[in-house]
C-alpha cells in the first residue's frame, strides 16, 4: 500500500504546490512510484508539470464526482515513475457536488483504495495536492491520508491560521481517520538575511517543536521560475539550490514515514 501524505496550507502562496510537486518528483527520482494527485481548481500541480489543463478529456473530478477509476485519470510526466492526477476548474465545482454525495468525506479514499487493487503494479507514494481552504477537498484529502505536511511561508501573519488548521487536522484524526499523523512542518520562502523570516521561524520551531522539517526552503529565483517551464526544478535546473533543499527534505520525508 502507497503511503499517502496531504499537502496542506488553508492560507494561498506558501509554498504548499512548489513543495507537493518538487517532493513528489525527488521521491519519484529516488526510484520511488509516486502519483500527485492535484486537488486544487487553480490546477497549479498539473501545469507545473507540464500538463496542458486545456486539452485534458479527464481530470480527478471525473474520479471524485462520475467514479471514473484513478487509474484512467492519471498522466504521465517528464519525471519516469511520476504521475499525476489532473485538476482543471471543474474541481471548483466538486465541491458543491460532494455535499449531496453519501460518505462525502471519504469518497477520494475510496477511488484511492479502489485503484490500489486494480493496478497492475504498486505504487511507494500518493501526494496530495490540497487547495488553499478547509472544505470538504481538503477534508477528503485528509481523510484518505496516513501524514499531513504542512508548509508555512517565513513572512508576517505564517502563524495565522495554522490553530484553525490543526482543530481540522484534529476533527479529521477524531471523526474520520484516526490514523493521520502530522508528518511535519516545512518552513519556505526563507530570507535568512531579514529579521522576519529568523524570528518567524523561531516561532514556528516554539509552535511545533520537534515536528518541524529541519530543512528550510529558501527564496530562490530558480524555484519561482520553474513551474512556468512546466517542470519540477530537479528537471529545470538539476543543479539549483533548490534542487538540492528538496532532495534533502524528501530525505527527511522518506525518514519519517514508517
Amino acid at each position: 500500500m502507497a503511503h499517502v501524505i496531504a499537502v496542506t496550507n488553508q492560507k494561498g502562496g506558501v509554498g504548499k504546490t512548489t513543495t507537493a510537486v518538487n517532493v513528489s518528483a525527488c521521491l519519484a527520482e529516488s526510484g520511488k512510484k509516486t502519483v500527485l494527485i492535484d486537488l486544487d481548481p487553480q490546477g497549479n500541480a498539473t501545469s507545473g508539470l507540464g500538463i496542458d489543463k486545456s486539452g485534458l478529456q479527464r481530470s480527478i473530478y471525473d474520479s471524485l464526482i462520475d467514479a471514473m477509476p484513478l487509474g484512467e485519470v492519471l498522466q504521465p510526466t517528464l519525471v519516469k515513475k511520476l504521475t499525476v492526477a489532473p485538476a482543471t476548474m471543474d474541481v471548483a465545482g466538486a465541491t458543491i457536488e460532494l455535499v449531496g454525495m453519501d460518505a462525502r468525506e471519504y469518497i477520494l479514499k475510496q477511488r484511492i483504495h479502489e485503484w490500489e487493487q486494480t493496478a497492475a503494479e504498486s505504487y511507494d507514494y500518493v501526494i496530495i495536492d490540497c487547495p488553499p481552504s478547509l472544505g470538504l477537498l481538503t477534508i477528503n484529502a485528509l481523510t484518505a491520508a496516513d501524514y499531513v505536511m504542512i508548509p508555512v511561508q517565513c513572512e508576517f501573519y505564517a502563524l495565522e491560521g495554522l490553530a484553525q488548521l490543526m482543530q481540522t487536522v484534529e476533527m479529521v484524526r477524531a471523526d474520520l481517520n484516526r490514523t493521520l499523523q502530522l508528518l511535519g512542518v516545512v518552513l519556505t520562502m526563507y530570507d535568512g538575511r531579514t529579521n522576519l523570516s529568523i524570528q518567524v521561524a523561531e516561532e514556528v520551531k516554539k509552535y511545533f517543536s520537534s515536528r518541524v522539517f529541519k530543512t528550510i526552503i529558501p527564496r530562490n529565483v530558480r524555484l519561482g521560475e520553474a513551474p512556468s517551464h512546466g517542470q519540477p526544478i530537479t528537471v529545470y535546473d538539476p543543479r539549483s539550490k533548490g534542487t538540492e533543499v528538496y532532495k534533502k527534505l524528501t530525505k527527511e520525508v522518506k525518514k519519517r514515514v514508517v
